[in-house]
Parts: structure tokens; sequence; C-alpha cells
């Protein structure tokens, strides 16, 4: 049932006394909630900062957008957050089967107009669904294993969780968008080992998961440039300077920032153009040049108490449904700051994974900010 958490009750004129401590507008996890608008201001410098020089009729087109999206991500937040999360389990089925629709519909566009495609062009904005199928994926994993309520998930619940996952897993590699399917796939480790699913059960999936990209490189679906990042990662030595460019002076700009950083616009890396869409790809790297080793330590804090506020509230959580949500947004985020700061040191292949809430795009901002309302409204209406 819809909530609006953001009305007031009558004033007894004692105060607000006739709330409830159960009131969802009196259980919003405020920390959570600072922590993600702090991290999108700190993105937002963080964008301006890689991208102004890139663009000489405007220096501020990218951060502009970003300023909207992020605008656009709180109001989807507090949506979200108005509306207990078991409503969402009603929807998840239909939203579940649009976004596969709507990906069979980008592969198709891609076969027809030739190329591959990965967003729908929008005029100035694109639009990822690998980015909707992020929250649509785990809402309908999450409301598949909490209607078996056992220590153990079943042999055949499994296989249905398989699927669920495999289906937009596939159709994302297919884009090919390597790096969104392997969110799709930490996300669904997450929920099935919260779920008590067999560690043989978890083994299948890494198996099956490394067998689709292996299928995927000798069918020819990954482009010729995503295999040379996965060469120049397990060789560097034998891999052209062009394969290593963007990895090599992403090192080099956190390497030269030292402890405290050249200064915000002060990069001579990130003001010129050493470093390829640095502002989405390797923003980590524009913070290490700029505000140093402090910088970095900052950004990583932040986002490791946005993971311990989300893994409290799974425990806080009411039901099964609530804790399987939180459990796949923890794993997920997790999984996308170790990919993103680890293609940024060389120890993870180059695969384009958005550093959340710092990187720009605003498909992604957008369902981070949907997936942290869920997490929110799990939280909200724990005592419910």
């Amino acid at each position: 049932m819809a909530t609006s958490f953001l009305s007031r009750k009558p004033d007894s004129g004692l105060g607000n006394i006739s709330a409830s401590p159960a009131d969802p507008s009196r259980n919003i996890d405020w920390v959570l909630m600072t922590v993600q608008i702090v991290l999108t201001i700190l993105g937002g410098f963080v964008v301006f900062s890689a991208s102004r020089t890139r663009l000489v009729d405007d220096p501020y087109a990218f951060v502009t957008r970003q300023v909207i999206f992020a605008f656009v991500a709180v109001v989807v937040m507090f949506v979200v957050m108005a509306f207990d999360y078991e409503v969402w389990k009603e929807r998840a089925r239909f939203m579940y089967g649009l976004t596969l629709v709507v990906l069979v519909l980008l592969i198709l566009l891609g076969i027809a107009s030739g190329e591959d495609r990965i967003s729908f062009d929008l005029g100035p904005f694109n639009v990822q669904p690998a980015e909707l199928a992020k929250f649509t994926t785990l809402l309908m994993l999450a409301v598949y294993l909490s209607d078996e309520r056992s220590e153990e998930v079943s042999y055949a619940r499994f296989l249905g969780g398989l699927l669920i996952v495999g289906a937009p897993a596939v159709l994302i590699v297919i884009q090919p968008d390597l790096g969104s399917a392997s969110v799709i796939i930490s996300l669904a480790m997450g929920v099935l080992l919260v779920a008590g699913a067999k560690a043989r059960y978890i083994a299948m999936i890494s198996i099956l998961s490394v067998a689709t990209v292996a299928a995927a490189f000798f069918g020819q679906l990954v482009n010729d440039y995503q295999s040379a990042r996965i060469r120049a990662l397990i060789n560097p030595a034998a891999a052209g300077a062009d394969e290593t460019y963007q990895a090599e002076n992403a090192m080099r700009a956190i390497g030269t920032g030292g402890v405290w950083g050249k200064g915000w616009l002060q990069g001579p890396l990130t003001n010129g153009r050493d470093i390829p869409v640095m502002w989405a790809d390797f923003p980590f790297a524009a913070v290490g040049e700029q505000f140093g080793l402090v910088g970095c330590a900052v950004i990583l804090g932040l986002l490791g108490i946005a993971l311990i506020r989300v893994w409290r509230i799974a425990h806080l959580s009411r039901d099964l449904l609530g804790t399987y949500v939180c459990a796949g947004v923890f794993t997920m985020l997790l999984w996308q700051i170790f990919q993103n700061v680890g293609m940024t040191l060389r120890i993870m292949p180059v695969t384009g994974l958005p550093l959340p809430f710092i990187s720009y795009g605003g498909s992604g901002l957008i369902v981070y900010f949907a997936m942290f309302g869920l997490v929110q409204s799990v939280h909200m209406r724990r005592m419910r």
C-alpha cells in the first residue's frame, strides 16, 4: 500500500506525539541518504574537472546533464521510498518481462543498423536498458526466492533463479556489454548466498558465467577492442600501446597525485586528453591526481559507509524479501566499486563499468538511487 511519508500528521499542540515509532517517515536512514547525496555532489565536481577541457563550445555540458540526472534520480528515489516494497513485489513480473522485451528490441535495432548498441539514442540523452535490468532482475529474483521459506535453496528453486538471471545476462552479453552482465551475475551470487544456496550452486553459476563469456568470444559477439582489453590485462608486455593507453595513463594520474594531490582542476592528465572518457570510465584516476591518496580514501570511505548501512538494513529487515533486496544491492555495489577501481589500478580489465554516484551517466545514477530507495523502504517499514 502506498504510504505518503512526506505528509505530517495533525499536531495536537504538544508536538507530533501521535506518530507511531513504526511510522515510515520516522525511520529513514539519514546516514545512508546523506552519504549518497555527498557522493553525488562530489561526483559532479569530478565530472566537471574531467570533461571541461574536452568540450570547447560548452565546458559545462556534461556536468549540467549530470545535475539534471541527479535531480531526476532523487525524485525517483522518493517515489520508490513512498511505497511499501511489497507493492513492487506485485509488479516485479511485469517490470522484468518489460525489461526483457526492451533488451531484445535493442539487439534487433543494432542488427537493423549494422552496429552494436548498448543504449537507445534519445537526442541529447541515451538510455541503457542494461541499467534498468539491474533493478528489475534484482526485484524479480528476490521475489522468486522469498516465496520459498526454508533454510536452503532447493535445486528446483535454484534453477528457476538461474533462468531469471540468465535471460537478461545473455541478452546483455549479446549487445555486447560484458561489464553490465557481470553486475547481474554478482547480484545473483549475493542473493543466492544469503538465501542459503549450496556452494556447488554458486560454483555452477561461476562456471556458466565463464562459459558464456568464452562463447561470446568464440562466437565473435565481443568487439575487437574488448578482446584487446582482456589480452592487455593477461599479458601487458605483448599488448600494443593502443591497448594499454587508457589504463597506463590512469595509473600515472593516481601515481603523480601523491598523498594530497595537485589540487582541483590542476591535474595535467585530467585536464589533457590522455585518458579518453575519463569522466565516465576513469573518475577514480581524476580523484587520485587532483586530491591524492587522501581524496581516494574519502571516496572509498563514503562508499564503504554506504555498504555497511545496506548490510545493516538487510539484517533489520522484517522479511526475506527485504533481506534479499538489500543483499543484491550490496553485492552489486561492492562488485561495481571493485571493478571500476580495479581497472584503474590495472588489476581488472577495462569494461566501462561506472563508479557508482561518481561517474557521469544518467541511467546508472537513476537506477542506483531507485535501488537505494528500495533499501530505504525496507528500513522504513522494518517494524511493521
